[in-house]
Parts: structure tokens; C-alpha cells; sequence
């Protein structure tokens, strides 16, 4: 392997480790802070208990999630340097705004909250927690304006070789941008849901703190119902948005090879053909259906990949079956929390569905993963789109340096994954402490 394809590997690896503690961070925070916002406000030792279970598992999570981000951001001096110099005036200053803005608040708040239980007043106290949810939420859109950027750069102009801000607010207020944010947050939210109903539904089998957990599923499933939802919802219009600025990933997306001028067609089974730019399968066509999905109209044109030259489509089978699974999962997930609505009022007596809840823990891990997975393979083979490929912005480094460094980070982050999962467990499967 080259340097090119040793760097890209090795920040998918660093960037899809490091999203595993991100969207569960981002719901967690804000579940909790709920939770101890009724403890404030009802006196019930029983959310004051659910604060600090809950708080506990959101701790571990957020600490290895700073440890998997640091190393990541130093890739772009590292690994991609000439995409540094090119956009860095413009990348460099939203990075440099989520680091001191978002970044410090939440981790200046989360340690007093983690050590001013017997010290702040309850008031004050609950107030920490929702300074450390609001900051993580907006240390999200930041990363994810900066991302945008890159999805559709805005408000730049050309100079002496380098894409320099023109417009800070036309970045800010990118609208490809707030559709990520919107998409991601959902996600998360719906991933922070699920996780509380899986732990939980874990100690309802065993008839282990019955109350404590009847009332933390319940809470988790309106949350998760909520936002599954509005996440499948916004998808549709976020796809709208992607065959506006992006088209080649819209039929990558679906593995759609010709362009069709009457309305293109949406086959539920299709198995892709890269090699010879058409699909050994197509079934269950939905007439019209990709156009829908693109346009609110069944007889809009859609165009195919083959009206770009081989070298500007994006990877098409990695594309379509992220998206593919994104979808999917995100269709089952509302099912799911249907099901829990429905059975509400009798958990106890619904192993089945506790069973399902319980290995379904992973699902919303996956579907977001596989969104990140389409989000950045699809825009291939661009870095930034329509501006700076990803060949050019590879640093000039030989193979063994990068090959070094991959090894060392795969070993680092299966290290801190393994911590991860055993203190989450652990604590998870001790459940809460006695009043």
C-alpha cells in the first residue's frame, strides 16, 4: 500500500473508534441532566439515583472519548498536511472555537459536577450538568460546520494557492451543515435511548431493581422513540439536500448506473456490478421511487454514475451497502420502540422484548457508524468536494512512517476499547448503589 491509502486507513480507523463514544456522550449528557432536573425539582432519592448510575456509565464514556479525539486531530498536521495548508484558514478556526468555547466549558463543568455532589447546592449542581450537555452538543456542531465544509465548502475564495475565509457566516450557517447537526444529534439521541433501555431491560430479567430500572427504560424509550423518529424523518430531506450538492453520491447511493429522465426507479434488492458499471440484480422496483427520495416527484429526472468519468465516482459497493444499512436499521429502530410503547405497562412480564432491547444495544451503534461510512466514502474522491482532491492533500512522508503510526494507534485504540467495554460493563452489570 502507498502512503495515500496507509493514511486513509488509518484515519478511518481513528475516526470511526473515536464516533463509538461520540453520539452516546451527546444523549447521555442530556438524559442525565434530565434525570437530575426531577430530582431537583420532586425530592425522589430515585432519580438522584438514576443521576448517578446513568452519570457514572456518561464518566466513562467521555473520558475515552477525549483520549481517541486528541489523537485524531493531530492526523491533519501528520497525515494530511498539504489539506492543512490548503483550507487550514478556514478549517483551522473552527477546530480552534470547539476547542476553546465548547471544549473547555464541558470539561471545566463535568469535573465539577463530578466532584461538587456534597459541596453545590442541588440547584447549581444540576446546572453543571446541563452546562456540560449543552457544551458537548456544541462542540458537535462545530466539528460537524467544519466537516460541512468539506460536504460543501462555502464562503471562501481562492489566493495564492490556498482557500482562505471570505465569509464566516456563510461557513456558520452552511445549510448542509445544520442538516448534518440535525442528523446527528437525532442519531445520537436515539443511540442514548437505547442504550438506557438495553442496560435495562439487562436487570428487568433478572428482576433486579425493579423500579429503578422500569422507570430508566421508560425513560430511555420515549427518548429513543422521539428522536428514531425525527432521525428517519430529516433523513429524507438530508437526501434531498445531498442530490442537490452532491449527485454522484445520491446514485452511488443506490447503485444507479443510467441516468433515468422520467423518473428513476428504487429496487429494494439490488446487488452492485462495479467492475462492469451495472448490477447483477434488480428487484422490487418501486417506480419513480429514487426520484421521490431525491425530488417529492415520481417522474424527476435522477442521473446515473456513468454520467461522471470512472475516476470522479465514489466507491460504489462501500457506499451503497452503508447506506443500505443505515436505512435499514434506522427502519427497524422505531419498530422496536413501538413495540416498548405498547408493552409499557407490563415489562416485567415481556422477556421477549427485553431479550430484543437488550441485544439491540448495538444497532444504533452500527446505523451511525454506516451514516459516517456513506457521509465520507461517498464524497470520494474528493477532500474537500469539487476542490481539493484527496491525492493532493496527502502529507509528503514515506510508507514506513504511516504504516508505524497505524500500527500504533490500532494497538492504542484496541487497548482503550477493551478498558472501554469492560468498565462499562462492569459497571453497568452492578447496577445502582443502595440509598
Amino acid at each position: 500500500m502507498d502512503v495515500l491509502m496507509l493514511s486513509r486507513l488509518q484515519f478511518a480507523m481513528a475516526t470511526m473508534f473515536h464516533f463509538i463514544f461520540v453520539p452516546l456522550t451527546l444523549g447521555l449528557s442530556i438524559l442525565v441532566a434530565i434525570m437530575e432536573t426531577r430530582y431537583v425539582r420532586t425530592g425522589d432519592e430515585m432519580y438522584k439515583r438514576m443521576t448517578k448510575f446513568w452519570g457514572k456509565l456518561f464518566v466513562i464514556n467521555f473520558v475515552l472519548g477525549v483520549v481517541t479525539g486528541i489523537t485524531l486531530e493531530f492526523q491533519f498536521g501528520t497525515n494530511w498536511s498539504r489539506y492543512s495548508e490548503y483550507v487550514g484558514d478556514i478549517f483551522g478556526s473552527l477546530l480552534a472555537i470547539e476547542a476553546t468555547v465548547a471544549f473547555f466549558l464541558e470539561s471545566t463543568f463535568l469535573g465539577a459536577w463530578i466532584f461538587g455532589w456534597k459541596v453545590l447546592s442541588p440547584r447549581m449542581h444540576a446546572a453543571c450538568i446541563w452546562l456540560v450537555a449543552i457544551a458537548s452538543n456544541v462542540s458537535a456542531l462545530w466539528i460537524l460546520i467544519a466537516n460541512a465544509f468539506m460536504q460543501h465548502p462555502v464562503g471562501y475564495v481562492l489566493r495564492n494557492g490556498r482557500a482562505e475565509l471570505a465569509d464566516f457566516f456563510e461557513v456558520v450557517f452552511n445549510p448542509f451543515a445544520w442538516q448534518q447537526y440535525v442528523h446527528t444529534l437525532s442519531g445520537a439521541f436515539t443511540l442514548a435511548g437505547f442504550f438506557i433501555m438495553g442496560v435495562s431491560a439487562y436487570h428487568l430479567l433478572k428482576k433486579q431493581h425493579v423500579e429503578f430500572f422500569t422507570r430508566s427504560f421508560k425513560m430511555g424509550m420515549i427518548f429513543a422513540f422521539i428522536f428514531s423518529i425525527m432521525v428517519a424523518a430529516q433523513g429524507h430531506h438530508h437526501a434531498q439536500e445531498v442530490t442537490r450538492i452532491q449527485p454522484a453520491k445520491l446514485a452511488a447511493m443506490e447503485s444507479l448506473w443510467e441516468t433515468h429522465e422520467d423518473g428513476a426507479p428504487m429496487y429494494l434488492l439490488v446487488v452492485p456490478d462495479e467492475k462492469n458499471e451495472r448490477n447483477f440484480i434488480e428487484w422490487l422496483g418501486i417506480p419513480g421511487g429514487l426520484s421521490f427520495l431525491a425530488h417529492n416527484s415520481f417522474s424527476t429526472p435522477v442521473q446515473g454514475l456513468k454520467d461522471w468519468p470512472a475516476e470522479e465516482r465514489p466507491p460504489v459497493l462501500l457506499t451503497f451497502l452503508a447506506f443500505r444499512t443505515m436505512v435499514g436499521i434506522g427502519s427497524l429502530l422505531p419498530i422496536l420502540c413501538i413495540w416498548a410503547l405498547l408493552r409499557r405497562k407490563k415489562l416485567t412480564e415481556s422477556p421477549k422484548l427485553l431479550q430484543a432491547m437488550l441485544f439491540a444495544i448495538p444497532l444504533p451503534y452500527i446505523a451511525i457508524e454506516a451514516g459516517w461510512v456513506l457521509a465520507e466514502v461517498g464524497r470520494q474522491p474528493w477532500i474537500v468536494y469539487g476542490l481539493m482532491k484527496t491525492s493532493d492533500a496527502v502529507s509528503p512522508i514515506v510508507t514506513s512512517q504511516v504504516a508505524f503510526s497505524l500500527v500504533a494507534l490500532t494497538v492504542l485504540y484496541a487497548i482503550l476499547g477493551a478498558v472501554d467495554i469492560f468498565l462499562l460493563y462492569k459497571t453497568a452489570k452492578k447496577g445502582p448503589v443502595e440509598a
